[in-house]
């Protein structure tokens, strides 16, 4: 009888560390969020105050105000289009962008189960990329309801890349992770190829391709923000509906079959969610890197792996990244030229990571 006590002391005890731990885990991730959504609000103010042209904190407020129908117009025509049409919509779509490939990164490396793993892992990246450049090749200009082709031919390369690197994993009918690294790699290198080879054809087009490639929002607006919008939206819907699946699918592909988690077909799901996410930035920007690399991996060092929560977080975090990582290449040089925001982060993100991964190893963790 007394045994019989003790365990259930013991279970009652246990149980109410588990409880606890619950419990500082919201409030951790609670605090998180509101940290990370106060200093994004923040840097979306202080990225459009920032730029050549001097802008007030008052003349910012009355072209807001009179866009939202607040207030009238009060401003004059030069300071309405550097604010609204230039700037904010600029600061929005890195934003956006940044989000986008940080989310995108959550995903693939949970599937994966690698840590490095990120949107270029399965030749998502490098697909649109490679669009564009045979875009370039065969001179389609002009634009498409005051679009410009270039961002259509980069959507449809990524997704195109990534047709090809299902189709090639593909095993015994069913997806399997293993071959799909393969087959991304295999997929990234052929395309990468193939860029070099359009580079070398058309010389007269190569520094429109190399910029493309490095990453930019040097020229972009609304319209591109309209365009990222709906795979965005569409990415994010899909995934949010599978977070919990991406956990499971963490344990490993015999525990998901046994836990009821169809794992072809959620994998898939996963896969077409964030390769929308990657396209649809990649159309917009040009390929960016080390945003779905690092982010995710210091979102999940500070509160842990849990995926519902690892996909905000990140979200969050990678649109404050790119938001200042193109403050940044907008203003670092004296002569007032842009540098590509994809130089930035890769000179930005390849040390830390670096660092990250040599200091994890030391522990070792990796």
């Amino acid at each position: 009888m007394p045994e019989a006590v003790t365990s259930v002391t013991a279970g009652g005890e246990a149980l109410a560390r588990t409880l606890a731990r619950h419990r500082r885990g919201r409030r951790q991730f609670a605090a998180a969020v509101l940290l990370l959504s106060g200093a994004l609000v923040l840097s979306l103010a202080l990225a459009v105050r920032l730029g050549r042209l001097e802008v007030g904190w008052e003349a910012i407020g009355a072209v807001l105000l009179a866009k939202l129908g607040l207030a009238p117009a009060t401003v004059d025509r030069t300071t309405d289009v550097v604010v609204w049409g230039i700037r904010f919509s600029r600061v929005m779509l890195a934003a956006l962008v940044g989000a986008c490939l940080a989310v995108a990164g959550v995903v693939f490396q949970g599937l994966l189960l690698n840590p490095l793993a990120d949107p270029f892992t399965l030749g998502v990246s490098t697909g649109g990329a490679f669009g564009v450049a045979l875009l370039v090749l065969l001179g389609v200009g002009g634009s498409f309801w005051g679009l410009s082709p270039l961002p259509l031919g980069a959507l449809a390369g990524a997704l195109g890349a990534l047709g090809a690197v299902l189709v090639l994993s593909r095993e015994g009918g069913r997806v399997r992770k293993e071959t799909l690294i393969l087959a991304g790699i295999v997929v990234s290198t052929f395309l990468s190829a193939l860029i070099s080879l359009i580079k070398s054809l058309d010389e007269e087009s190569l520094s429109a391709i190399v910029f493309w490639i490095m990453g930019s929002f040097s020229g972009r607006g609304w319209v591109h923000v309209g365009l990222l919008l709906p795979y965005a939206l569409a990415g994010v819907v899909l995934l949010a509906r599978y977070a919990r699946e991406l956990d499971i699918l963490a344990l490993g592909e015999e525990h998901s079959h046994f836990l009821g988690v169809a794992v072809t077909r959620v994998r898939l799901i996963l896969l077409v969610g964030a390769s929308l996410l990657t396209a649809g930035a990649v159309a917009v920007s040009g390929v960016i890197g080390f945003v779905g690399l690092v982010v995710p991996h210091v979102m999940r060092m500070w509160l842990g792996p849990a995926h519902g929560r690892l996909l905000l977080l990140s979200g969050l975090g990678g649109a404050l990244t790119l938001i200042w990582a193109d403050v940044v290449a907008r203003n670092l040089l004296a002569s007032g030229q842009e540098l590509p925001v994809g130089v930035v982060t890769a000179l930005l993100g390849g040390p830390f990571f670096f660092y990250l991964l040599k200091t994890r190893r030391a522990r070792g963790i990796w």
